[in-house]
């Protein structure tokens, strides 16, 4: 039997308080749902439907990783996010319902290869190559719902090398977690173990091998990683 065919390792998430790991199955990103990231990106901010890309599941690393600086790219860039770790399984949730499919809580980066996102979106094309990489997806422990709630506002934060880069709250969110989580599940039969990244506020930028960046939402947690060199 070829060397290939053995049981995949499935990549996964730490759960605050808990020896346990949440396996992760898919990661659903939403663009610009913050107003002022939108105008940094050159966008219109107005609520129009929110749209989704996606990251391969094992670009996740743990808090506390080294993750080296990517190929093909001279312009890999910050993003901090609330992410959504789905517990229950569901499809053309309502938004009344959506927050009872919510197992916890994290903070996760976006890491972003812009210079290879904008070409792409200049020619109409993917975003894949700018976004979906090795380690493009730190996220921190996950804080199950009954350690934390569900957060609607609190300050999210990144400082790189100490130094604050973005400062928002979340409830700038121009789409609030249900109304994420219902639009994502008309499209998608929503799973346990999917994360959804919420998008980003403004003040993203450049990072370089041997940056060390920290992320938090006030009340779920914080996560931080180095760019190896």
């Amino acid at each position: 039997m070829a060397e290939f065919l053995i049981k995949p390792i499935v990549p996964s998430v730490a759960v605050a308080g808990s020896s346990k790991r949440l396996p992760v199955r898919r990661i659903v990103c939403v663009g610009r749902n913050y107003a002022a990231h939108a105008r940094e990106m050159g966008r219109d901010p107005d609520r129009e439907p929110p749209f989704f890309f996606f990251k391969p599941h094992d670009a996740v690393v743990d808090d506390g990783a080294r993750v080296p600086y990517p190929p093909l790219t001279q312009d890999l860039h910050h993003e901090v996010e609330l992410v959504v770790a789905i517990g229950t399984a569901g499809a053309d949730i309502a938004e009344d319902d959506a927050l009872d499919h919510v197992f916890g809580y994290g903070v996760g980066l976006d890491l972003t290869r812009r210079d290879l996102q904008v070409a792409s979106r200049e020619l109409g094309r993917p975003w894949d190559w700018g976004k979906g990489f090795d380690g493009a997806a730190p996220c921190g422990p996950i804080q199950p719902v009954a350690r934390v709630g569900h957060p609607r506002a609190g300050r999210i934060w990144l400082a790189v090398n100490d130094v604050i880069r973005q400062e928002g709250d979340l409830a700038e969110m121009i789409w609030p977690v249900p109304d994420v989580i219902a639009q994502a599940s008309r499209a998608m039969h929503l799973m346990p173990g999917d994360l959804i990244f919420t998008g980003t506020p403004s003040g993203v930028g450049p990072v370089q091998r041997g940056d060390r960046l920290e992320g938090g939402v006030d009340g779920v947690g914080e996560v931080t990683i180095e760019i190896a060199g």
